[in-house]
């Protein structure tokens, strides 16, 4: 079983995975728009509602990435600071 906590507690770990989530929904949203809007002649319905479904799943990883990328900034800040001044 995968331990979640160790996981997150570590901010480096975290940093990375923020980095994926936000390249991996930029990804998603660049294709969901261009199979959605501008290949959408050429789909079939299933395909055209996971395209545009694509363009919902995209930016909440981009926004889930990002506030990651936040915290995790975060945390690896206060830990040099408090490494400084100790």
């Amino acid at each position: 079983m995968i331990d979640l906590y160790g996981f997150f507690d570590n901010a480096q770990r975290v940093l990375k995975l923020s980095h994926v989530l936000l390249i991996g929904g930029l990804v998603m949203l660049v294709v969901g728009i261009i199979l959605a809007y501008w290949l959408d002649a050429y789909l079939r319905l299933p395909q055209l509602v996971g395209a545009h479904a694509l363009t919902i799943l995209g930016p909440t990883a981009i926004k889930l990435g990002y506030v990651m990328r936040l915290l995790s900034c975060n945390r690896l800040r206060l830990a040099s600071s408090s490494a400084a001044n100790a």
